[in-house]
């Protein structure tokens, strides 16, 4: 079970075992690799999963880290941010990404067939396509400055007076992402059952 102590090679067994559990299914349920509608599954795949990744962060962003982050000294600060804030706003930032593209897609390719519910997931689309703007538009921009003053201070630079602002202006919009996402995941479930 060495591969448990990487997340990568965990996220490959993942794969490898959803692979094997469909064709499993498929067998016992019997039905052919050919009936199932492939691409509408794994476009949709691909979109709960971006969207795990990019909501479950946003959600550990303000419930956990926003309050630990400020119950750090400075000297601590200079060491977490620049270590923890890059790779986790990469995955954030990616997941926002992937989500709404996918999820274009997928509308797109839901009603193209005679897909309902196309007016809850339009809400709960232009609300996500609204969190990935802030993700892209203000959260990224501005911690971007703030991880970059926070490695200099740990060199000796000193902070710009303009940093409070940056990581103040990236929380809001990062708490406006938490209060959209409520409604967001309503519409988004709701459109398979409010037709």
């Amino acid at each position: 079970m060495k591969f448990l102590e990487d997340p990568y090679q965990t996220l490959g067994a993942g794969f490898a075992l959803a692979v094997g559990l469909i064709v499993v299914y498929l067998g016992m349920a019997g039905v052919g690799a050919g009936d199932a509608d492939w691409f509408g599954l794994i476009v949709r795949w691909i979109h709960f999963l971006a969207g795990i990744t990019w909501i479950g962060l946003l959600y550990f962003f303000n419930l956990i880290n926003a309050g630990f982050l400020k119950s750090l000294d400075g000297p601590t600060k200079n060491i977490v941010i620049p270590k923890l804030m890059p790779a986790a706003l990469n995955w954030f930032r990616h997941g926002a990404t992937v989500t709404v593209l996918a999820g274009i897609v997928l509308y797109g390719y839901l009603y193209s067939k005679g897909g309902t519910g196309a007016l809850a997931l339009g809400i709960g689309g232009l609300l996500g396509i609204i969190m990935m703007g802030n993700v892209h538009g203000i959260i990224w921009p501005n911690q971007k400055k703030v991880i970059a003053a926070v490695a200099a201070a740990a060199q000796g630079t000193p902070a710009p007076p303009e940093m409070a602002q940056w990581g103040k202006t990236a929380l809001i919009a990062s708490r406006i992402n938490f209060l959209l996402s409520i409604p967001m995941l309503f519409f988004m479930g709701a459109g398979s059952h409010l037709k």
